[in-house]
């Protein structure tokens, strides 16, 4: 098995979508900085996104709207009618100077990702990508293109017959959802807050059998998501035996986070990477939310960790130290962050009793198998 494949890009250190946007902060960036001061970047282990050429985008997008976001990152407007049309420049999706760009190299990572599984195998890591809520013909939820879609599409039409999609972002994975509903090929899994938006994702929607959500109330602790992943998702995925796997990572289902009403540690996630990585011999592992500087940047490389096996510190080494404490954040909880967001890895682990609406859902998942 080759080593995993950490594929980024140089435009998420300038590239913002700028003012009080909650994807005003550094992400991507950080994250690369981060391994590589950990020293978790081995030769060869690096792959350069490029963006993804309108014809790409077209698997999914329509020529159409792809057009309008060119344009309007050209020009750095659009007429009231396109915005409406196409929900630019409204609705969290402004209109910036790298607006095609930066989702573009976000695709364009994901689409190097499926090209290369398909031929090789093994994992890789693409925090850059994770925007399930991009529609075909509209931007949504901060997402202008939808980059896992487009990686499972591109993996389907090189010759895979079964793709698994497990979705950890507090919001529901709509976008992937609906491209794949009457796709048997694809196995989409979410888990995410029940009653926030997008307000889809709900228990009975099964689509062609092959939808399965997991709406868990406000509050959700580690033990929680363990119960789900190891009871549910985990056999679920093993069952359906694919070819191919692709988790989204958000994480704004940490407790930090400031769109979400989870509590979850950032050793959830990367329990769940974890415990999901064996189940297919091609994993494709993606970013997604997290609004929170710190939560993310902390969360994301602890991802990196264990997909290459790697020990955590207990106390992070200097560099990385360093490149916690330069970053800002313009919210309240940025202006006296605990010292723990710039020493630590982890979080303190969340630990407690597993609620009976997350037992439910497990039971539901148990029964729908069965069926």
């Amino acid at each position: 098995m080759h080593q995993p494949l950490f594929i980024g890009n140089e435009i998420y250190r300038h590239s913002s979508l700028g003012g009080k946007h909650p994807l005003s902060i550094p992400r991507v960036s950080t994250v690369m900085d981060m391994v590589d001061a950990l020293g978790w970047l081995q030769p060869g282990q690096y792959r350069e996104s490029q963006p993804a050429t309108p014809e790409q985008l077209g698997r999914f997008h329509h020529p159409d709207y792809i057009a309008a976001v060119q344009t309007a990152e050209q020009t750095l407007s659009i007429s009231a009618a396109e915005s409406e049309r196409y929900n630019l420049g409204r609705g969290g999706n402004p209109i910036y100077g790298t607006m095609f760009r930066r989702p573009a190299t976000g695709v364009g990572g994901s689409l190097i990702a499926a090209a290369h599984l398909l031929k090789n195998g093994g994992i890789i890591y693409s925090p850059g990508g994770g925007t399930h809520h991009g529609r075909p013909a509209q931007a949504s939820g901060f997402c202008y293109f939808n980059d896992p879609v487009l990686a499972i599409l591109a993996m389907l039409d090189g010759g895979l017959s079964r793709i698994a999609y497990v979705d950890l972002d507090v919001h529901h994975g709509d976008g992937v959802a609906d491209a794949f509903v009457d796709d048997a090929r694809v196995m989409v899994v979410s888990v995410h807050e029940a009653g926030r938006w997008p307000h889809s994702g709900r228990l009975d929607e099964e689509g062609a059998g092959n939808l399965f959500n997991l709406p868990v109330p406000p509050g959700m602790i580690d033990d929680e998501m363990a119960a789900l992943i190891e009871a549910a998702i985990g056999p679920l995925v093993e069952s359906f035996a694919p070819d191919a796997l692709v988790i989204q990572c958000g994480a704004d289902a940490l407790a930090d986070d400031p769109l979400g009403k989870q509590a979850l540690s950032n050793g959830a996630l990367w329990h769940a990477v974890a415990a999901l990585k064996p189940l297919a011999s091609r994993l494709l592992v993606l970013g997604g939310g997290g609004y929170n500087p710190w939560s993310v940047a902390r969360c994301w490389t602890g991802i990196w960790a264990e997909l290459n096996g790697l020990e955590k510190p207990d106390r992070l080494p200097p560099a990385a130290e360093s490149l916690l404490r330069a970053l800002s954040w313009n919210r309240s909880a940025g202006r006296e962050p605990p010292e723990h967001w710039f020493v630590t890895l982890g979080d303190v682990p969340r630990q407690g009793v597993v609620r009976d609406d997350v037992r439910g859902l497990v039971r539901r998942v148990k029964e729908r198998m069965k069926a």
